[in-house]
């Protein structure tokens, strides 16, 4: 067996070990409830973060050009 059969064959056993976020005897959107979820946390969490890192950062530059120039 060739090194990338070896690999694929390897993530495949691992793939089965792995516990999914879904029954698979689910089907429709159900059966994705908890990842939809999940990611809609993700993405709110990331943009308040953004939010977060913009707020300090504007302030920070108006900060520094006030100590700099005295603005």
């Amino acid at each position: 067996m060739s090194k990338v059969g070896k690999y694929f064959s390897e993530v495949r056993s691992e793939l089965q070990k792995a516990t999914w976020p879904w029954d698979p005897k689910e089907k429709g959107v159900k059966k994705y409830k908890q990842l939809i979820d999940s990611s809609v946390v993700v993405l709110i969490a990331t943009m308040l973060l953004g939010a977060f890192v913009a707020l300090v950062d504007f302030a920070m530059v108006n900060l520094m050009k006030w100590l700099t120039t005295g603005f």
